[in-house]
């Protein structure tokens, strides 16, 4: 078995008198798709800024690829292959879809780069082809989504954290968003999401972590969460 791309480890942080994330620990394997679910103030969005280096965890470590990353600033978490794509996109409005990704591609991962083809690959992972020259200005909701993807993307990452990507899509776009995940993991990303779409979940998912008052309740195939009456009661809801 492989090294997992991304280890945490007794992971927790208190914002003074309260606890958002308490003692979790998993590890994710490469070429996979992870999702991380859990009613609201779960602390699923503190879970990423730890593991992304927006904010420092009270306890535990967090490993990527092998190397310890706690403690790094979020550019050279970037820099070694992690990137984000945040729920609500804030593209440059005046440039083009093409222009958007192209400055992705001009960070993020050290090391030589291929500017145009890297665009190019984003683009066409992200289904944004067609869209290339448009500006991001005229972009819908869904294709605001796709562009925030892209750019994370072309970041060349080998780690992607997806922030609520399909949330208020409708189910046409939510459908397009899946398959651009699947794209995604077929071309070598690991992809660890955060999502309340529960069809999405457990369509899209090899594996779910489920986190309630910041603590890991579940981790299991999407089929053994779903049955699990802890994740029934914290997020499910209950059955009549």
């Amino acid at each position: 078995m492989s090294a997992p791309i991304l280890r945490v480890e007794a992971l927790s942080k208190r914002f003074r008198g309260l606890l958002a994330i308490s003692d979790v620990s998993f590890a994710v394997e490469p070429g996979s798709i992870t999702s991380v679910i859990g009613p609201n103030g779960a602390g699923k969005s503190t879970l990423f800024n730890l593991v992304t280096g927006y904010l420092a965890p009270t306890a535990g470590t967090v490993s990527f690829k092998e190397r310890t990353i706690t403690g790094l600033a979020t550019n050279r978490i970037a820099e070694l292959g992690v990137s984000r794509a945040f729920q609500i996109a804030r593209p440059f409005r005046d440039l083009s879809v093409a222009e958007n990704v192209r400055i992705g591609a001009l960070f993020g991962k050290a090391g030589a780069r291929d500017v145009a083809a890297t665009t190019r690959e984003a683009l066409a992972l992200a289904g944004m082809t067609h869209l290339a020259d448009e500006p991001a200005s005229v972009l819908t909701v869904g294709q605001l989504r796709h562009l925030e993807v892209a750019r994370a993307i072309a970041t060349r990452a080998d780690l992607l954290l997806a922030d609520e990507p399909c949330a208020g899509l409708n189910p046409t776009e939510t459908a397009a968003m899946i398959d651009v995940l699947r794209r995604i993991r077929a071309s070598g990303v690991t992809v660890v999401l955060v999502e309340h779409d529960m069809p999405s979940v457990m369509e899209v998912s090899d594996r779910v972590l489920v986190l309630d008052a910041g603590r890991l309740i579940a981790d299991g195939a999407p089929a053994e969460v779903s049955k699990n009456p802890q994740v029934i009661a914290a997020y499910l809801g209950t059955p009549d």
